[in-house]
């Protein structure tokens, strides 16, 4: 059973960072494309950024590029994946959840948030201006 854990959302003032970590386990196959996924309130959801777990291959939003890193450390069978943000904008609020899917990531995973069928619960990012 593929279980993702997401955390480490909170409050910030414009300009500030904040680190984002996703525990996932249970894969039933040995490729995946994992993610980390947004959605404001009144807003569709959107992809942020994207790595494969094989290759360490990564996508991101043009809206986050330069500013938000995406990593994935993996060990005994459980992913570690990360987002780390700095330089964080109002129009970052939003809540942020990962999310995972079996195989290769491609370039358009960002702008697919529908294909990823494993999801956490999400965590709240809040920057005020």
């Amino acid at each position: 059973q593929v279980e993702l854990v997401d955390s480490g959302g909170g409050s910030v003032q414009a300009g500030g960072s904040l680190t984002l970590t996703c525990l996932a386990s249970g894969f039933p196959y040995n490729r995946n494309c994992l993610g980390w996924f947004r959605q404001a309130p009144g807003k569709p959801r959107e992809g942020v950024a994207v790595i494969s777990s094989y290759t360490g291959t990564t996508s991101y939003a043009d809206s986050v590029k330069d500013r938000f890193t995406i990593s994935l450390s993996q060990a005994n069978d459980k992913d570690t994946l990360i987002l780390q943000m700095n330089n964080l904008k109002s129009e970052d609020t939003a809540m942020y959840y990962c999310a995972a899917r079996g195989g290769y990531c491609v370039s358009a995973d960002t702008t697919l948030p529908d294909r990823f069928v494993w999801r956490g619960k999400g965590t709240e990012v809040t920057v005020s201006s």
